[in-house]
């Protein structure tokens, strides 16, 4: 399984886009800065927005597509998922 997801920053301002085999690990990894990039400069760590799929082409894909969008397309794609922009990793179990 491949995931496609969206992070922002605490305030919403700032989002970032990528790809993963792995969520929960990806997002550990964001959070406590063992990758050096986009994200931890910004601090861009609460998942608003992820979708999946089996083909890992189709994830590369679609994360191309997504990065390519305009920013008020970004934020109504993740209101279909998430109208309040809450972390979607805290109610996982």
């Amino acid at each position: 399984m491949y995931f496609v997801y969206i992070l922002a920053d605490w305030c919403d301002s700032v989002l970032y886009i990528g790809v993963t085999s792995n969520l929960p690990r990806r997002l550990y990894e964001h959070r406590n800065g063992l990758a050096d990039g986009f994200t931890k400069k910004y601090n861009v760590h609460k998942l608003v927005y992820y979708e999946h799929t089996n083909d890992v082409y189709s994830a590369i894909s679609r994360e191309k597509q997504l990065k390519k969008w305009s920013r008020s397309k970004k934020e109504a794609l993740i209101r279909t998922m998430n109208p309040q922009w809450i972390d979607l990793s805290e109610t996982w179990d």
